[in-house]
């Protein structure tokens, strides 16, 4: 019987806790983490005080090709490759690292998180099995998340041309429609 060493069981444990606090699904925690089911979900519940969610994660590129997951993704991928590489980080630290500092982003822009610590853990499964690549925009020169095997040379990323509705969200109409308009000025 192989002995566990209890200083990497512990920091197993940090680690887990820590990806239960961003928001990671069961199954994130079971493919990057060697504790236990069962041992997993009690942390869970410890955690945040509930059973771990259910069901399958959610499976499409197509998801991050719309125009704000993509913006979103592009921005969080982009961190990642920085701290995979320059910061020579392990890929789940690397993820866990980089979506801290998306999620600081988000916050001093004041917008939303488009992009869950689930979903950016799946984004980079997807471009580790070529499933997506890099793809630079020819007007701005910034790298965006795009299908594998695309043409990339006229590529024109969403913040360069974005879609007619683009920032129309539901949230925005109703700033906007709370909101008091100014009084016209008085003519004599």
């Amino acid at each position: 019987m192989a002995t566990k060493s209890v200083v990497l069981e512990v920091k197993e444990i940090a680690l887990a806790i820590e990806l239960i606090e961003l928001g990671a699904r069961l199954q994130l925690l079971e493919a990057e983490l060697s504790l236990s089911r069962d041992r997993l979900i009690r942390l869970y519940k410890e955690v945040k005080g509930e059973s771990p969610p259910k069901g399958m994660l959610p499976f499409s590129t197509d998801w991050f090709m719309t125009w704000q997951p993509n913006v979103h993704s592009s921005l969080f991928y982009n961190t990642y490759l920085f701290m995979s590489g320059q910061g020579r980080c392990d890929p789940i630290r690397a993820i866990v690292k980089s979506y801290r500092l998306y999620l600081e982003h988000v916050r001093i822009q004041e917008d939303e998180a488009a992009l869950s610590l689930t979903r950016a853990w799946t984004l980079v499964r997807y471009f580790a099995s070529g499933l997506l690549q890099m793809t630079r925009c020819t007007r701005c020169g910034g790298r965006f998340v795009a299908h594998a095997h695309e043409p990339q040379r006229y590529y024109v990323c969403g913040l360069c041309q974005p879609p007619s509705r683009a920032g129309r969200t539901r949230r925005s109409a109703a700033a906007l429609s709370a909101t008091p308009l100014a009084a016209p000025p008085l003519t004599q």
